[in-house]
């Protein structure tokens, strides 16, 4: 990847264009993040129909709670498995959550929380303060 395009990335820069989405009412600032079909066929279809009932957002529970997703990706020997068996499944279960839980306080508190782990990465503010979060596979502990 160019410098250009890590420093992007790095800071959530590229997803501005996004807020286009937003303001044509297409997307959300708040949900679930938008993912290739391949990704999407990963889920089970009680995970499907839940995030069915919202628009895709700017960032969700899965985006902080999944802010080193692309390093532990990295970092794993098997990252097929990882992301397909362990991630991708925790994932719907935290997106499930969100729609089951979605209300005002879960809406802002999300925004203060994505702004928060990226000035604050390794805080776990959010499992502080959504103490009923579907808890982690173990194969994840080390990494969030």
């Amino acid at each position: 990847m160019l410098p250009l395009g890590s420093f992007l990335r790095k800071t959530k820069l590229n997803e501005l264009p996004q807020l286009i989405n937003v303001f044509l009412g297409q997307m959300s600032v708040i949900g679930y993040r938008p993912f290739a079909e391949a990704h999407y066929m990963l889920y089970s279809d009680e995970v499907k129909a839940a995030i069915g009932r919202i628009h895709p957002g700017l960032s969700g529970i899965g985006s902080v709670i999944f802010k080193n997703e692309e390093q532990i990706l990295h970092d794993v020997p098997d990252r097929e498995h990882m992301h397909d068996q362990i991630i991708t499944p925790y994932k719907g279960q935290l997106e499930t959550w969100y729609v089951n839980h979605r209300n005002i306080f879960t809406y802002f508190a999300l925004i203060f929380l994505t702004v928060w782990v990226f000035i604050r990465p390794s805080s776990d503010l959010v499992r502080r303060v959504f103490k009923d979060l579907p808890p982690c596979p173990p194969e994840l502990e080390a990494y969030l």
